[in-house]
């Protein structure tokens, strides 16, 4: 006999308190185990391998187009991706979706507009595709300054979700207990980048890119066959679960499921909308981690090859992830994603709650360590590009000129992921009760303002001055971090970083709308004003070199 939906789902769920799920030990083991592995593969893939600056900044550039692809997706699928948007669509419904959508078709305008042409034209960073034709040390100090202030807000986000759910995972309810656990994922962080390097985090991207999608297959396959497979049988549980909260809030019961419960409330709300869809489209072509992504290829066709297999990927992904979201709405008491409600990581724990759910603790267990090898991963890359940057922009090519052997370049790039482990660590503490889907957002909004206006006009402008790319990069990095400091996202709210402040001037969360425009003004302005340094024949050479790929695999410093 066929059991029904209802049978089956009164049958499969288990009894779960939200605020200390599964059991400790059990977490605990699996999440030790997961660490001792992927660390295993950082040491086989990495250790030893890294004496050079190819091989500790672009893993040698041996990377296939499909393996690089998988990486990519590892590393783009990160805390934010699969915790933040979960818990964004537990609690907001169709507006907390949009986040996925931002993300996925950021991807078009990395494949049109810079994959091909940043392989062709640089060498580790973005720095060198600027210093081609620009003048070298202004840029390049510009290019660290910004690629640092990306990093930062990136690292925010997964360091926040690291503590939440290992808390989760152990019970910890101590707003301090958090903060050691921050510290934890901090240390391991730059365990992984000092003996992996590129190569070894590769790898584990590679490797944790599979399991999280295909355990969030397992999950979304789960959840759709416990509702008969009908998607308007699982949308109906939603309803029924969260329209007296959305009553009580002055919406329509079925305000989950349409437009508008986050960003339809005022004319504020609808103009954030707008910044946060500008951030999240145009960031991704200027988040320094993707951008070094591109040099660990041997080719610019495998570059391309690289974005078309993350698309597919990525898409597929954020699929599951709708699935999973409206899941955690209709099976656990909306209250419990507010803060204070003594659930660690708030909305942040979403997606491990519906595994316990379904699979009791060692589902959870799976499933939480899955996604914090996702975090080990993510962290370890961001590190890794910002310690090339510094290492390899500031004291390779303006400290040192140049004048450097691959052995000295390195130890500055482990000591500097060293000094960026530790700032990490204190502001994760600061933003752990932040949703962390929101805080890549600011990444994207800065990376969209400061580092894509000057990337686009060095690839397609003939005219684009050095005055033109520090304008705009250091104004649209300025704007950006002037807005955040003012907005709502510090102060001013209860789910501000400072809840007992109230310095809040500007009432967007994103500052996508004002400080992406200006910085391609800037960009604009900065060019006609100052002198026309332009050098006729490195601009022909640069074009043919990013068109064809034609002397790619020289030296870039000039």
């Amino acid at each position: 006999m066929n059991a029904s939906p209802l049978a089956l789902q009164e049958l499969a769920l288990q009894e779960v308190d939200p605020t200390s799920p599964g059991n400790p030990f059990i977490n605990m083991s699996i999440f030790v185990a997961f660490v001792a592995v992927t660390l295993f593969i950082v040491i086989r893939g990495g250790g030893g391998k890294n004496k050079s600056g190819e091989e500790f900044f672009a893993g040698g550039r041996n990377f296939s187009g499909a393996q690089n692809g998988l990486a990519i997706s590892g590393d783009y699928l990160s805390a934010a991706s699969f915790l933040g948007i979960v818990g964004a669509i537990a609690t907001a419904g169709y507006d907390g979706f949009l986040y996925s959508i931002g993300f996925l078709v950021a991807w078009i305008v990395a494949l049109l507009l810079v994959a091909e042409l940043m392989r062709n034209t640089g060498k580790f960073t973005m720095a060198d595709v600027l210093a081609f034709r620009l003048k070298a040390g202004p840029v390049r100090v510009a290019a660290a300054i910004t690629t640092l202030a990306v990093t930062f807000f990136y690292l925010l986000a997964q360091m926040a979700g690291a503590g939440g759910l290992v808390s989760l995972l152990m019970g910890l309810r101590e707003e301090s207990m958090q903060s050691v656990v921050i510290a934890v994922v901090g240390v391991l962080m730059i365990i992984y980048v000092l003996i992996g390097g590129m190569k070894g985090t590769t790898w584990v991207q590679m490797i944790k890119a599979v399991l999280l999608i295909a355990g969030a297959a397992v999950t979304t396959v789960w959840v759709l066959a416990l509702n008969g497979f009908d998607p308007t049988e699982l949308l109906g549980k939603v309803v029924a679960n969260t329209g007296e909260t959305m009553a009580l809030g002055g919406h329509d019961a079925a305000a989950m499921l349409g437009p508008g419960l986050k960003y339809g409330g005022s004319d504020w709300a609808k103009i954030d909308f707008v910044s946060l869809g500008l951030a999240l489209v145009l960031g991704t072509a200027g988040l320094p981690h993707v951008l070094m992504r591109f040099y660990t290829v041997p080719t610019a066709k495998e570059a391309r090859k690289s974005v078309v297999w993350a698309i597919w990927l990525i898409g597929l992904f954020y699929v599951f992830t709708l699935v999973l979201g409206y899941a955690a709405a209709y099976m656990f008491d909306p209250a419990i994603w507010q803060k204070g409600s003594g659930v660690p990581g708030g909305s942040n724990a979403a997606a491990p709650l519906v595994a316990a759910m379904l699979g009791g603790p060692w589902m959870l267990g799976i499933m939480a360590a899955v996604a914090f090898a996702t975090i080990l991963a993510v962290v370890a890359g961001l590190a890794i590009t910002a310690a090339t940057s510094f290492s390899h922009d500031i004291y390779t090519n303006i400290i040192k000129k140049g004048q450097v052997n691959p052995g000295a370049e390195v130890r500055v790039a482990k000591t500097t992921v060293v000094v960026i482990g530790v700032i990490a660590i204190v502001g994760g503490i600061a933003a752990k009760d932040q949703n962390i889907a929101f805080l890549v957002s600011l990444a994207f909004a800065v990376a969209a303002s400061a580092n894509l206006p000057t990337i686009v006009f060095s690839l397609y402008w003939r005219r684009f001055t050095t005055r033109g790319a520090l304008w705009s990069m250091y104004g649209g990095l300025a704007c950006a971090l002037v807005i955040i400091a003012l907005s709502p996202v510090v102060s001013g709210s209860p789910t501000s970083m400072i809840p007992g402040a109230d310095f809040a001037l500007f009432g967007l969360s994103n500052p996508g709308i004002v400080s992406i425009p200006l910085g391609f003004l800037l960009g604009v302005v900065g060019t006609f004003v100052g002198k026309n340094d332009a050098d006729p024949a490195r601009e022909a050479e640069m074009d043919v070199r990013a068109l064809t790929g034609l002397g790619a695999e020289k030296a870039m410093d000039h």
